[in-house]
């Protein structure tokens, strides 16, 4: 008797997420689950899909979101959705989903008019997630920042004893509840006044759990390379994994240091430590004004800024609340427009659009190439989901880009390196149980692309724009994106470290 599924995709060439070349094959879902890979001819289902001449990958992980909120307020999660992604990491540069007060402040900029009821701690924001069924499932880091506002405010000075307790207490809770890891943000208020003692203790409550350490680095720019050595040394004290997050030199003084960061992570790696990073696929970054005027990024004589010197026309206004006549323009031309010097007319938009954000040109193409060929290298997008306005175009086309632009244009890797990067050697990575591979009981996370189409369409003068070539996609067996579009089938489900 013919065998009978609910999906059965035909003739795909099978990219399986382990690294391995291709091979065709035969995919068939029964439920949420892969019940068959392989030849399937004879076999019968719900709903047949011919996938000639397209790739079958497993679902994209996003491994460095910040669709904490989003994924509540915007649960079709359609931006991440038509270029692939079917897994989210949020909680990522110390801004975590819990506690829900600091959380929805610190959020406020990332998810524009927010409005949400409360919940408790990281265990209530992933039930919250379960509640609402987003479009991709959810797994989420604890935020080191938004903890220290909990406990301590802005203060700029090291937690005394019971202050201490009290965020290894909200530390313990999230791991508890199955975040992945603890994150931190060292350029962002407040994680930029932790020392690294204080963040070394609180990492240190998730050994031995399989977590890891996140961190967007103390300094991108002229201090990379110790910024570098203190992410593994905190890994070394609390013996966990690090993850360096969007790893980059910012400034065109510092451009080409990668090289030797990478060789800090080498070495690293050589002493049996976990050590791996993630990269977006674009010489601009993107965050918070804020983040920029606290660092001094506009004075080319500093030294000592986390993002290094930016010149004022590399930096564009992506969201600002209730001046949308300034998204799209540079910090250079509005403080032209203000008859202000850069420094004085970010501190005007910032003042009167709090939480404005901004894209910074700020990098360079070979080292966004060098730092993508590395074999420790996995692929996140930290898009910031500021819909309504210009936010950078890796919200929407991270996946595609690297498939369509780096792997089969420019040549960087084959396509199953690719694929790896931002599949199973993700879910291995940050302990995604049954996700990352195609195999038989493995979850029916997958998309269908076409090989020779799939590229980005975003541009930083139009971001809003869903790559070409993404063709199907099921999250959970449930088909999400059906010939490019989105469908009402929503399969995601909060993923919690290790299990499923």
């Amino acid at each position: 008797m013919a065998r009978h599924f609910d999906v059965l995709i035909r003739g795909a060439q099978l990219f399986d997420g382990t690294g391995s070349p291709a091979r065709g094959a035969d995919l068939g879902i029964e439920g949420e689950r892969l019940a068959a890979v392989g030849s399937l001819d004879a076999a019968t289902a719900a709903l047949e899909l011919d996938a000639s001449g397209q790739a079958v990958a497993p679902g994209f992980i996003d491994v460095h979101t910040h669709d904490d909120f989003a994924a509540l307020v915007v649960p079709d999660m359609g931006f991440k959705l038509r270029g692939g992604v079917t897994t989210c990491v949020v909680g990522n540069c110390g801004f975590g989903p819990a506690p829900f007060a600091e959380a929805r402040a610190m959020a406020e900029a990332f998810t524009p008019g927010l409005s949400l009821a409360p919940y408790d701690g990281t265990r209530g924001y992933l039930e919250r997630v379960e509640e609402t069924e987003p479009g991709v499932n959810i797994a989420a880091l604890a935020g080191h920042g938004t903890i220290r506002l909990a406990v301590l405010g802005r203060e700029a000075r090291a937690p005394e004893g019971r202050e201490l307790e009290a965020m290894k207490a909200w530390v313990r809770e999230a791991g508890d509840a199955g975040a992945l890891g603890l994150s931190t943000g060292l350029i962002y208020e407040p994680g930029r006044y932790a020392e690294t003692d204080e963040i070394a203790e609180l990492a240190a409550e998730l050994r031995g759990s399989g977590a890891l350490y996140a961190t967007h680095m103390r300094d991108e720019g002229a201090g990379l390379l110790d910024s570098v050595r203190e992410a593994i040394a905190i890994g070394e004290s609390a013996d966990l994994p690090v993850q360096i997050s969007h790893l980059k030199a910012s400034g065109r003084e510092n451009w080409g240091r990668v090289v030797e960061a990478l060789a800090l992570v080498e070495a690293a790696q050589k002493r049996g430590q976990t050590v791996f990073v993630d990269q977006y696929p674009y010489t601009a970054g993107s965050t918070v004004l804020r983040a920029v005027i606290q660092n001094e990024a506009f004075d080319p004589a500093q030294t000592s800024g986390g993002i290094g010197a930016v010149r004022p026309d590399d930096v564009v206004v992506a969201s600002a609340v209730g001046h949308p006549e300034w998204e799209g323009q540079s910090i250079a031309a509005l403080a032209e427009g203000f008859r202000l010097p850069p420094q004085e007319a970010a501190e005007r938009i910032e003042r009167d659009a709090p939480g404005a954000t901004v894209v910074l040109h700020m990098m360079s193409e070979d080292d966004v190439e060098t730092v993508m060929r590395h074999p420790a290298t996995m692929i996140g997008s930290d898009g910031i989901p500021t819909l309504a306005g210009k936010p950078h175009p890796r919200l929407y086309n991270t996946f595609a880009r690297v498939l369509g632009h780096y792997a089969r244009d420019r040549g960087l890797f084959p396509l199953e390196t690719a694929i790896h990067r931002m599949t199973g050697f993700a879910a291995q990575t940050f302990g995604l149980g049954d996700r990352g591979t195609l195999a038989e009981g493995a979850f029916a996370d997958l998309v269908v692309f076409d090989p020779q189409r799939v590229i980005d369409r975003g541009t930083f003068e139009h971001p809003n724009r869903y790559p070409d070539g993404i063709e199907h996609v099921f999250v959970n067996g449930r088909h999400a994106v059906r010939h490019g579009a989105l469908t009402e089938a929503r399969g995601g489900r909060a993923l919690r470290r290790a299990t499923s």
